[in-house]
């Protein structure tokens, strides 16, 4: 059953407030000139314009900065990381920046519009406009603040980089800060507004756009009727029932597991035909999940978690289906229960997912492999009624029946190199690199290095299968005609005619383009802790 509690809007709305009680505070006391801050401001304003007309070099640096941080300079700055997140493919993210930037250019018109404050008068620069609120500081706040939500998302920058980002913009809010007090073109309290302004705006646009600081989409947990408890965290379960054999056992066990472990009753979606669990993964992050699990096939742990990408909501794999690529690789147990405890006992950990996209194939991602070729003409004809009697086993079936499988002419090109062109049988692209009876197909793949790894297989006959599986089994990094690796963060596949293609698992039909390109940390997966 599906319910959303009338509690989330209210704290929701509740948040908003809050964020938006500073800036009231600071507007009321200035315009109702509470004696405190306006003596307060007329003693900084004069000795900002007496300090400054007595020191003309210190005067010409603060100019310079008054020159160079102006308010667009800051928006060109969210505009540019705008940019590179739409080129990773966070369009979430990018529309919320571009909306924080657009926020900010508005109400501070609209703030100066409707209060009229005039300037100090020993201003020690030309300027027009009005004082309340500071434009600069604001700009310099939103900047600031967005930047501050955004990083700690892109996992490929560690987090020494990241301080190398974010020091320098907090720093920047000081200075700007100071800039507009020391040219008197400011009073203290236009800067304390524009920042309470710049905390509203955040405010309102994270709980609009449901985010929380490092993108963390869980809620912030209120005391229950006053009784000193906190409210349960919430499950949301999704099921593809076809994969799951009994699905009155199943739940019982899994709900059990939650309820052991102090969750709510979990809100249960299962998948249906036409939607392998989009909508689903939606609707948990409506409901304001702090867990989802996920029991399916590969296709639905695929169209679960992109969905969940870059919102910060554990996902938990619970394996159901014939090859559970990702949860063997995420070392999760294939039995129910020990998957259950491991998961919920376990640990977060930020895994990377892969942006998608290629001829009659909408963009997309996966968290597995994509492969072009014999992989995935195995993966097209595996009998489903084999794999549903026999599990994984039956790919080696379809491995038999295609081992003559056509090698087929490629243009592989790894970030900006030079295109390399081969003839090969196959070629995969993996986030992770281990196969079913731990076959370690891309041995140096992790999920979690912000790396693309790259293989093709290329032996010209079939007698010569064997010393490719030979070299796959042991692990063999030399690279010659039968089998090269490579590693990269964006890999695109140009065929010469239509082949076979496969996303984690799931055959998309053929065609001749594949683009991949990785997402550092885009998933935030419970894995079984360390031992």
């Amino acid at each position: 059953m599906n319910h959303h509690p009338p509690s989330t809007a209210v704290g929701r709305a509740l948040t908003v407030v809050l964020g938006a009680l500073p800036f009231t505070v600071i507007t009321l006391l200035v315009f109702g000139q509470w004696p405190p801050l306006a003596r307060w401001d007329q003693s900084v304003a004069a000795r900002a314009s007496a300090y400054g007309a007595a020191h003309e070099g210190l005067l010409d640096f603060w100019q310079l900065i008054s020159t160079v941080a102006v308010p667009w300079t800051m928006r060109i700055v969210i505009a540019v990381v705008a940019a590179y997140l739409w080129q990773r493919r966070a369009r979430f993210l990018t529309i919320w920046l571009l909306t924080n930037a657009v926020a900010e250019l508005v109400l501070v018109q609209v703030v100066k519009t409707v209060f009229e404050r005039a300037r100090p008068a020993g201003m020690l620069v030309e300027t027009t406009g009005f004082s309340y609120v500071s434009g600069h500081a604001t700009a310099a706040f939103v900047m600031a603040g967005a930047l501050g939500v955004v990083l700690p998302s892109v996992r490929g920058w560690r987090r020494r980089f990241r301080l190398l980002v974010l020091l320098p913009v907090i720093a920047v809010v000081w200075i700007v800060s100071a800039d507009r007090i020391a040219l008197d073109v400011h009073y203290v309290s236009d800067v304390l507004g524009a920042w309470a302004l710049g905390l509203a705006i955040l405010t309102a646009t994270s709980i609009g756009f449901g985010l929380r600081p490092g993108l963390r989409r869980r809620r912030r947990r209120t005391a229950s009727d006053g009784d000193g408890t906190t409210a349960p965290p919430r499950a949301a379960v999704i099921v593809n029932p076809i994969k799951v054999g009994d699905g009155v056992a199943f739940r019982r066990k899994v709900t059990r597991a939650l309820a052991v472990r102090g969750y709510e009753d979990p809100l249960w979606l299962e998948t249906r035909e036409d939607d392998a669990g989009s909508a689903m993964a939606k609707q948990a992050i409506e409901y304001e999940s702090d867990l989802v699990l996920v029991a399916g096939g590969d296709g639905t742990v695929r169209v679960v978690c992109s969905a969940l990408a870059h919102t910060g909501i554990p996902v938990g794999v619970i394996p159901a289906g014939t090859g559970n690529l990702l949860a063997r690789n995420l070392h999760i147990p294939l039995d129910l229960d020990d998957a259950l405890e491991r998961i919920l006992e376990g640990r977060d950990r930020r895994i990377d997912l892969v942006a998608v996209h290629g001829d009659e194939l909408e963009n997309d991602r996966y968290a597995v492999m994509a492969g072009l070729g014999l992989d995935a003409a195995i993966m097209s004809d595996a009998p489903p009624h084999l794999k549903k009697q026999i599990g994984w086993t039956a790919y080696l079936v379809s491995a038999a029946k295609n081992v003559n499988h056509p090698s087929v002419r490629v243009q592989i090109t790894i970030d900006d190199a030079e295109p390399i062109e081969r003839r090969v049988r196959t070629v995969v692209i993996g986030n992770v690199g281990m196969l079913q009876a731990n076959i370690p197909l891309l041995p140096d793949a992790r999920p979690d290095d912000g790396l693309l790894d790259v293989v093709v297989l290329a032996p010209r006959r079939v007698t010569q299968w064997p010393i490719v599986l030979w070299r796959l089994l042991t692990r063999t990094n030399r690279s010659d005609m039968y089998l090269e690796r490579y590693t990269g963060r964006k890999v695109e596949i140009h065929a010469a005619v239509d082949v076979q293609r496969q996303l984690d698992g799931d055959p998309i039909g053929p065609g001749r383009y594949l683009s991949t390109e990785i997402e550092p940390g885009a998933l935030t997966a419970r894995v079984p802790k360390r031992r």
